[in-house]
């Protein structure tokens, strides 16, 4: 009866001993013919467990015993069995499946971060011949085409697709990672030793212009993000030009929008509704065109204070002219000479800057006469290098008329950077970024130079959207 009643709970298991089993357990030394040891059963039963229960189909009825078995619900528990041993196998299969698209996922980053990172090392050269450029170039131009892969195609006032915000994420924390190893000892207090001498303990910390400005341009970057997500509900659309019909409520504010952008035709025509946007839109779009402003001006103050610090290459001070006035130009230098006090903006606006083209051209000049009169300024010293040139500007009499020329250049290209702020690099900026050798200096550069471009484009693009608003309010 015990047995009975330990078959009677195998049977709930879907376990069902065999005949085979039952004589082993009378005649322990004897082997039954035609049945082994394991019974066909017993392997049934750890098949289904271990979860390798795809074969499990194949047991009929008579696997091991015969026709008169005495075992009635054996049929019912196989076919239980069968349907435990198809969820199982399905379900153990999408798991392996996930698990295995896991790794081909990790192990692709990881040859594409190996990659990156090779490139670096060999700074864009993959002979290995060590022609490459410098490591400070080469992540300066990561960065920059790191930012062109992920903003690149993003025109709108939308939230950043979340594969593009992860790889930004991602990469950008890769390549600032340097900047935790540039350190600088400084010493942090002093120490009296036994015989009364008092010493300074030097300890390491980051360099200082990376302490100040790399969290303030990782907030001014969350910022940006933040500002681009806060367009996910808004009630303007975006509409490519030339696919209005003609027979649109809207057409002719459109045809006004078309016309402001011939220059730049790649760039989506935004779209508002007949009546215009609500108020709250507008101040909501009011209150994000003044964050990305100011987020726009601190990138633009961080990029040119370190470039500010770059050294000037000895290739470009080779390059100035011998004379200031012949950089300017007559007109320029006589305002900039004969004027007991000189006004920038003045000057600009009597000039006419037709176009952008000019306007760096301009600042190409004055930023090489600004360096020739301060050169000037510097020769009666034995050295004329940049390098020693900084050390000795304090020393250089004020009134001197090299030194009041270059100050009033110097002005004078603040004023037009200030009235053009999407001019490109000056001739002097491209060549420091091209000659600079400072890893740190480098990130601080490109980095700022990338926050600065991207708010100036969603400066941009809410503009864009007040224009079409107003023309479709005032059509006339």
């Amino acid at each position: 009866m015990d047995n009975l009643s330990n078959t009677d709970e195998h049977y709930d298991l879907g376990y069902q001993p065999s005949p085979c089993s039952t004589e082993q357990n009378d005649q322990s030394t004897t082997e039954t013919p035609g049945c082994s040891t394991m019974s066909s059963d017993s392997f049934l039963y750890f098949r289904t467990y271990s979860g390798t229960s795809a074969f499990s189909e194949t047991v009929d009825d008579h696997s091991c015993c015969s026709e008169g078995s005495p075992w009635p619900a054996r049929k019912s528990g196989a076919q239980k069995l069968t349907v435990l041993t198809r969820l199982g196998t399905k379900q153990l299969k999408s798991n392996v499946d996930e698990k295995l698209d896991a790794l081909e996922s990790l192990d692709l980053e990881l040859e594409m971060m190996k990659e990156r990172f090779a490139k670096l090392l060999l700074g864009e050269d993959m002979s290995g011949s060590g022609r490459g450029v410098c490591t400070a170039v080469t992540i300066s131009n990561a960065i920059t085409n790191l930012y062109a892969t992920v903003f690149g195609q993003n025109l709108r006032l939308e939230p950043l697709n979340p594969e593009k915000k992860a790889l930004w994420k991602r990469e950008m924390d890769c390549l600032l990672s340097v900047c935790d190893y540039i350190m600088e000892f400084a010493p942090t207090k002093s120490q009296n030793l036994r015989n009364g001498t008092a010493v300074e303990i030097m300890e390491s910390r980051p360099r200082s212009d990376i302490y100040i400005n790399l969290p303030a341009l990782r907030k001014l970057d969350a910022m940006l993000i933040e500002i681009l997500d806060s367009f996910q509900d808004r009630e303007f659309w975006y509409a490519e030009q030339g696919s209005m019909s003609s027979n649109s409520t809207r057409t002719g504010s459109f045809r006004r929008v078309v016309q402001r952008n011939d220059e730049k035709w790649w760039v989506p025509v935004p779209c508002v509704p007949p009546n215009g946007l609500s108020e709250k839109a507008r101040k909501h779009l009011r209150h994000k065109r003044e964050c990305a402003n100011q987020i726009h001006k601190a990138a633009m103050s961080i990029n040119s204070s370190v470039l500010s610090e770059m050294e000037i290459p000895d290739s470009y001070m080779a390059s100035l002219p011998k004379s200031g006035k012949a950089s300017i130009g007559d007109v320029i230098y006589r305002f900039m000479y004969s004027s007991e006090k000189f006004s920038p903006e003045y000057l600009l606006d009597c000039l006419n800057i037709a176009s952008e083209h000019e306007a760096l051209e301009l600042a190409d000049r004055v930023e090489a006469s600004m360096y020739t009169w301060r050169r000037k300024g510097c020769l009666s010293h034995s050295k004329s290098s940049w390098s020693m040139m900084k050390d000795i500007m304090s020393d250089v009499d004020r009134s001197d008329k090299n030194h009041i020329l270059a100050e009033r250049a110097e002005s004078l290209l603040f004023a037009l950077k200030q009235r053009y702020p999407e001019l490109s690099q000056t001739s002097l900026d491209t060549c420091k970024i091209q000659y600079n050798r400072d890893v740190g200096q480098a990130v601080l550069e490109s980095y700022s130079r990338v926050l600065e471009g991207l708010a100036f484009n969603v400066v941009a693009w809410i503009e864009d959207v007040f224009f079409v608003d107003n023309a479709t309010r005032n059509p006339e």
